[in-house]
């Protein structure tokens, strides 16, 4: 047996130990009052008898809006490369970097030189070729004279009306070569298809610019007004559609990224045609006026769609709908300062307020704050929501109020 212990020693005293741990905690346990040897569920915790500081709301009635919520991108409605439409040097730019061009303003000028030379030669070739035909005309003339007085032959009468018509042609031909030679001098100044604000240049006065450039000289986005592209889920179409097709404005609003400010408001401008099958989605455009400019190419926004309207529905704070096992509920204050759970169904939300379905009755109260701790049947008391933070429940201490118990009798510390 000695040797039994003499080997064990370290185990059997920690066994010792572990016992005695066990028999004061069961003591302890034992020995408390009631109220206190209480746990949470049951209402056997400390807190069950005691009253609770809680914030509340009344229950309200109201028309709740039905947004549907997506992420979208900011698109102008017209983005156009701005790009040369002849070969040459580029001799001078006319605008400003990330200013505002009106259609038709000149933004740049092309070296017009070699489109002047190719309008002169055709000039000269139309001039060449029309003295031919009004020679190969007068000859005609004649040739018709002298075959009505059986002079010449037939067959010479119409070889000089052949001529005539094929000097005719060549004259038009020389005509469209010289009305493509003062297109082409036109060409030479670049002016702006669209207005909107034009982005930076893309290539520096004396380079040789090419009409097959991919670049171009500058990029124009159009502003205003803006759209903006977002999907939806492909549920929400039948709705969506049934609103358009009534003729109904569908409402849509941009916000940004944080979801904290609207960046502007506009309308549903149009559909996709066609599904996402990979996600299950159809994309949608709206369009906004953007007076103030709040949008930008590009730019990521949420996207607000207004589905409806759900009308004179039971609305109270998001903050007061808590989710147990059993789904969604809210703690109604009675008459006499005790909360019941009451099971609700969440519906749209509109900015704090929910919009909800259960047992509720307008200007009823639910706990909006401090239902952490509560129970069925917990007293409550409803303070105002900046005082709940500094008020502690019956019984507990205030905050700072730890440390050692003062003696009975002992005088208190002096405040600082």
């Amino acid at each position: 047996m000695q040797s039994f212990f003499a080997r064990h020693k370290r185990l059997v005293i920690f066994a010792l130990v572990a016992i005695a741990a066990i028999a004061g905690g069961v003591y302890y346990w034992t020995s408390q009052p009631a109220s206190q040897q209480a746990g949470p569920g049951g209402g056997r915790g400390g807190n069950a008898n005691r009253v609770q500081p809680v914030s509340a709301a009344e229950v309200k009635r109201a028309d709740v809006p039905v947004w549907v919520s997506a992420v979208g991108t900011a698109v102008p409605r017209n983005l156009v490369t701005v790009r040369t439409r002849v070969d040459g040097q580029l001799m001078s730019l006319h605008f400003r970097e990330g200013a505002t061009v009106k259609q038709g303003q000149l933004l740049a000028e092309i070296d017009p030189r070699p489109y002047q030379v190719q309008l002169a030669q055709a000039a000269g070739q139309l001039a060449r070729d029309t003295a031919a035909l009004e020679n190969a005309q007068a000859d005609l003339a004649r040739y018709r004279d002298l075959w009505a007085k059986d002079s010449i032959a037939k067959q010479q009468l119409d070889t000089q009306e052949a001529l005539v018509r094929q000097s005719q042609g060549t004259v038009e031909s020389d005509r469209g070569q010289v009305d493509n030679a003062k297109l082409q001098l036109t060409f030479a100044r670049v002016t702006a298809p669209v207005g909107g604000r034009i982005g930076l240049r893309q290539v520096d006065p004396g380079n040789q610019v090419h009409a097959s450039d991919t670049n171009g000289i500058a990029i124009i986005a159009q502003l205003q007004p803006m759209t903006v592209v977002f999907a939806v889920p492909e549920s929400y179409l039948p709705a969506i559609n049934q609103r358009v097709a009534s003729g109904e404005e569908v409402a849509v609003e941009a916000w940004d990224r944080e979801q904290k400010t609207r960046l502007a408001a506009g309308r549903l401008l149009t559909t996709d045609n066609l599904i996402d099958t990979a996600t299950g989605t159809i994309k949608m455009k709206a369009e906004f006026a953007n007076k103030d400019s709040t949008l930008f190419p590009n730019q990521f926004v949420n996207a607000r769609l207004l589905l409806g309207v759900r009308k004179d529905t039971l609305v109270v704070p998001g903050a007061a709908v808590l989710q147990g096992s059993r789904g969604a509920y809210v703690y109604v204050v009675d008459g006499e300062s005790a909360v019941t759970s009451v099971p609700v169904t969440p519906g749209p939300v509109d900015g704090g307020l929910v919009a909800v379905e259960g047992k509720l009755e307008p200007g009823s109260r639910v706990v909006t704050d401090g239902a952490d701790k509560l129970r069925d049947g917990a007293k409550v008391e409803v303070i105002a929501p900046e005082a709940r933070a500094t008020k502690p429940a019956a019984g507990e201490k205030k905050p700072g109020a730890g440390g050692k118990r003062r003696r009975e009798g002992a005088p208190a510390a002096a405040a600082n």
